[in-house]
C-alpha cells in the first residue's frame, strides 16, 4: 500500500502500530481490528514507533478516551461527536450508540490518506478541516450537543495556535464538551528525547501544568475534569507503577474534560 505522511501526520503510525501491537498480545487491554489490518497492509516495520513507555501511555489514553466518551454520550445519546485530528483512530466503533452522528476530521492529506483504508458510513463520515480554521464546522449540525475529540493534537500546536483552535470550537458550536490530550510543558522540550516521537520529524510545541492555562486562553471553556494518564498505567505493570510514582509524577499526559 503506498501511503506518504507529513512529519506531524506521520505520528499517527505511532498510535496506529501500538493499537494492533496490543491487539496481538494474548491478554490485550484494547483490541483494533482495523489497526492490525492497517499495518499488515501497509507492509512497513513499526517497531520503532512500538516502545514500552509509549505503548502503555496510548493503551491508557485509548481506554480513559473512550470511558470518557461513552459517559457523555449516555448523558447526550444523540450527539454529534467530533474526533478533530483523527489520524487513523477508530474511536466510534468503540462507543457507537446506534445513535450518535460522528464526524472523522483531519487534514485534507491525512483524509486522503484515510480513505485508503477506511470508508464513510451510516452515521460516521470523514471530513478534511483543520483544527485552525472552522469551514469545515459549516457541514455539521448545530442542534445538538457536540462533544469534541482532540487526541494526539495539542502537543503539536503553539500556544497561539492552541487559543486559535480552542476559540474555534467556542465559536462554531454554542454548547459543546472537549476531551482534550494535555502534555506537561518540561515534555514540550524533549522531543528529540521522546521514545517514538523521536523517532519522526515532529517536534512538541507547548504543554501545560494544569487544564486551568485552556481556560485561561478561552474563558468560555470551564474544566470539568482532569486526570493524569498514570491513573490507568499504574494498573498494569510495576514498570508503569514506578514511573507514576517517580519520573512521571508529574510529567505524564492527561486527559482534560472542558464544557462550554
Amino acid at each position: 500500500m503506498d501511503i506518504q505522511f507529513g512529519d506531524i501526520q506521520e505520528t499517527a503510525l505511532i498510535t496506529l502500530a501500538i493499537r494492533a501491537g496490543e491487539t496481538a498480545r494474548p491478554n490485550a487491554r484494547i483490541r483494533d481490528e482495523k489497526a492490525s489490518e492497517i499495518i499488515r497492509a501497509l507492509g512497513v516495520d513499526v517497531s520503532k514507533y512500538d516502545h514500552f513507555m509509549s505503548h502503555e501511555g496510548v493503551v491508557a489514553r485509548t481506554i480513559m478516551f473512550a470511558d470518557a466518551l461513552r459517559g457523555l454520550i449516555a448523558r447526550y445519546p444523540d450527539a454529534v461527536c467530533v474526533n478533530l485530528g483523527c489520524g487513523f483512530d477508530d474511536k466510534f466503533t468503540q462507543v457507537d450508540n446506534q445513535r450518535i452522528e460522528w464526524f472523522d476530521v483531519d487534514l485534507p492529506d491525512q483524509i486522503e490518506v484515510r480513505r485508503k483504508v477506511f470508508s464513510d458510513r451510516s452515521r460516521c463520515v470523514m471530513v478534511s478541516g483543520s483544527a485552525l480554521d472552522d469551514a469545515w464546522t459549516k457541514q455539521l449540525p448545530k442542534d445538538r450537543m457536540c462533544i469534541v475529540v482532540v487526541e494526539g493534537v495539542f502537543q503539536y500546536f503553539t500556544k497561539e495556535e492552541t487559543a486559535q483552535c480552542l476559540h474555534m470550537l467556542c465559536d462554531s458550536f454554542d454548547h459543546g464538551f472537549l476531551l482534550a490530550e494535555m502534555n506537561s510543558p518540561k515534555l514540550a522540550k524533549y522531543s528529540d528525547h521522546h521514545d517514538t516521537v523521536k523517532n519522526t520529524n515532529a517536534k512538541f510545541q507547548w504543554g501545560t501544568d494544569s487544564g486551568r492555562e485552556f481556560v485561561a486562553l478561552e474563558p468560555r471553556l470551564h474544566l470539568e475534569s482532569e486526570t493524569s494518564f498514570n491513573a490507568e498505567m499504574s494498573k498494569y505493570s510495576l514498570r508503569a507503577k514506578l514511573f507514576a510514582a517517580t519520573v512521571g509524577k508529574n510529567l505524564n499526559n492527561r486527559l482534560a474534560v472542558f464544557s462550554w
